[in-house]
């Protein structure tokens, strides 16, 4: 140093990247992540990272189908809905019920478990969010609420199917090799399924009359209803299909896992509420993205730690993210 220079960049430049980083923190997201692919590559080996990339595919796209169900009701109705996790066993049992117990193939029971817990959802809010809001409850009241409900529906399940370890007649066992990598056959069943199933999503929220009516009731919800938008209608639609989709992660997850309990869903609200913050919580094309960090994130860190920590890592994103960028990757004042 001479003349009392400064080493590094003028401040200028610093100031600049700083502006642009908070401008684009997608990219800046994605910078993050290649930068932590080329580590891991660099110490663990390109197979072992690129074996639990597939992996991590496999748990984003449970975890995006729960994200986005969340994120959904949150974003028109406000309403963080701790029973969302308990919502994904429910599908899980009814699944098991139709596909093992009735015998009935996997595809019809998975679709059975999306239409029966969709309906559920509507019933919750026919019955208990409805007359809450009429009722004008504050977020404390309808927390407890949801929490509430959670334990209702996850002691319910309890008593009714018992505690021990249920699994789907589904096939474990038979698996794929490419490139060197393996992945079971219903793993990548599950894989498509939820990317088929979150592009359709996607589409209907951007390209239909009801995505438009669901973002609008997003953005102002007394606005969206005094221009002719049956809001009613909407928000049942929005039940229906968060609750459906919990109930498709459901099945998912038990088919991709092989293990089914009351505490699936409760174990998985975690990693899920995880993605929702990282995407930005009511916005879901954040959740979509959150889901598969998250997935990814989990599966990279068993390079490091020992498997079971991978949990952690949910928590791990979460205080970061809320340290960071509260809003998340994707959040603005925009919602949905």
């Amino acid at each position: 140093m001479e003349g009392g220079e400064a080493i590094g960049p003028p401040l200028g430049v610093r100031a600049g990247a700083l502006e642009w980083a908070r401008r684009n923190p997608a990219w800046v997201a994605v910078g993050v992540l290649a930068l932590v692919s080329v580590i891991l590559i660099i110490t663990d080996g390109l197979q072992p990272f690129a074996q639990r990339s597939v992996n991590g595919l496999v748990a984003g796209s449970y975890f995006a189908l729960g994200a986005i169900g969340l994120t959904l009701v949150y974003g028109i109705l406000k309403l963080v809905n701790f029973a969302h996790g308990d919502t994904l066993t429910l599908g899980a049992y009814i699944g098991f019920f139709f596909n093992v117990t009735l015998g009935l193939p996997i595809f019809i029971a998975i679709l059975l478990a999306i239409a029966l817990v969709g309906l559920f959802g509507v019933a919750t809010e026919k019955v208990m969010w409805r007359p809450m809001r009429r009722k004008r409850a504050g977020m404390l009241q309808l927390l407890l609420m949801a929490l509430g409900l959670a334990f209702v529906l996850r002691n319910a399940i309890q008593f009714v199917a018992g505690t021990q370890p249920r699994s789907l007649d589904v096939d474990v066992t038979s698996t794929y090799s490419f490139l060197g990598l393996t992945i079971g056959r219903t793993e990548l069943y599950v894989v498509i399924t939820g990317f088929v199933v979150l592009s359709a999503v996607a589409w209907m929220l951007r390209s239909t009359r009801l995505g438009r009516e669901m973002r609008a009731l997003a953005d102002n919800f007394d606005l969206a209803e005094t221009t002719g938008i049956d809001t009613g209608r909407v928000v049942y639609i929005t039940w229906f299909l968060a609750a459906g989709l919990a109930g498709l992660a459901g099945v998912l997850v038990v088919a991709s896992s092989g293990s089914l309990n009351p505490n699936t869903g409760f174990f998985l609200l975690l990693p899920i509420f995880a993605a929702v913050v990282l995407g930005g919580i009511g916005n879901a094309f954040g959740a979509l993205a959150g889901g598969i960090v998250i997935g990814l994130a989990q599966e990279w860190s068993t390079l490091v730690f020992a498997p079971e920590w991978k949990v952690a890592v949910s928590f791990v994103v979460l205080i970061i993210v809320l340290i960071v960028r509260p809003q998340g990757i994707f959040g603005r004042e925009r919602t949905l």
